[in-house]
């Protein structure tokens, strides 16, 4: 039992660093390589959604192929795969372009205070005091994060924060629309079909073939690290920590992305990072353990009563 613990635990964590090495080398690709984000976004959602379907159908055809007989769920996938999926895509590697890895990771962590904004409208009741935390504790660390904590100007390209805050927005709807879709066919079909839907739709929009970059090996590398490694492997890794850790506890863990994508983005890439931008950071990514604590404190009080 502890090994399987263990396991969930390495894979939880493997899948957040390569998601952050992958921002890192995209941003490596954009500033040192003729690459487009929107080039970059249509290929990697495409041959990932290819890889992550052909997996699927080998494992269990099935169930990867079940979504399709029942037409309210199709149509639903769908419209998730262009609100939630492309759009979570397409947001992070626009913010990664106009501003830098980074940043642009650490402002996607602004996801649950938003879901927490959307459920006290939604529900028309007061957030919880923990919630409220999490609230002041978001907007304090953007504010230091994208202030230098100089709050007449901004440390990042505008263009980059408001790409970065479009990110946390649609990481919202990647996290709140597919929940049903999740529940009743598994991840592997949902996040491969709708990586696959969106790829396609973004390379025809965008025409993919008539903008190819000058390739060369290193070039060749990043981009098949990014497709490869940093989309389908730590989908696959950080998916299947699920089958052995709670969801509280791989939430918890994702926050080696913006580390792993901080520390590559400063060592590799020049970014530079002062104490406000750091505790801004800090505060940020806490948002994530406030609410897994108050989650977890909510599940052994369950149990107990």
């Amino acid at each position: 039992m502890r090994n399987l613990k263990v396991r969930g635990i390495v894979l939880a964590v493997a899948g957040p660093l390569l998601w952050g090495v992958s921002g890192t080398t995209a941003q490596a690709l954009f500033t040192h390589a003729d690459v487009s984000s929107n080039w970059l976004v249509s290929v990697r959602m495409l041959i990932s959604g290819i890889l992550l379907v052909l997996y699927g159908l080998l494992t269990d055809r099935k169930q990867n192929l079940m979504i399709w007989h029942h037409w309210r769920d199709a149509l639903y996938l769908l419209f998730f795969s262009f609100v939630g999926m492309a759009a979570s895509q397409y947001t992070y590697f626009k913010a990664i372009d106009y501003g830098n890895a980074a940043t642009a990771t650490i402002l996607q962590f602004l996801s649950p205070a938003i879901i927490i904004i959307y459920l006290a409208l939604s529900t028309r009741s007061w957030p919880r005091r923990i919630d409220i935390l999490s609230l002041v504790m978001a907007l304090t660390g953007t504010i230091l994060l994208v202030t230098h904590g100089q709050l007449t100007t901004l440390a990042i390209p505008a263009r980059g924060f408001s790409w970065g805050l479009l990110t946390a927005m649609s990481a919202t709807l990647y996290t709140l629309l597919p929940r049903k879709l999740l529940g009743k066919y598994g991840s592997i079909p949902v996040v491969g079909w709708s990586m696959l839907i969106g790829g396609i739709a973004f390379s025809i929009y965008y025409r993919v073939w008539t903008h190819m970059p000058d390739f060369n090996l290193a070039t060749y590398g990043r981009i098949g690290f990014v497709v490869i490694f940093g989309t389908m492997f730590a989908y696959l890794f950080f998916l299947g920590s699920l089958q052995f850790i709670t969801a509280t506890t791989a939430s918890v863990l994702g926050c080696f992305e913006p580390l792993s994508a901080t520390f590559l983005s400063i060592v590799f890439l020049g970014v530079q990072f002062g104490i406000p931008e750091t505790i801004g950071a800090i505060l940020i990514i806490g948002t994530v353990f406030v609410q897994s604590w108050a989650t977890m404190k909510g599940t052994l009080h369950a149990r107990e009563t």
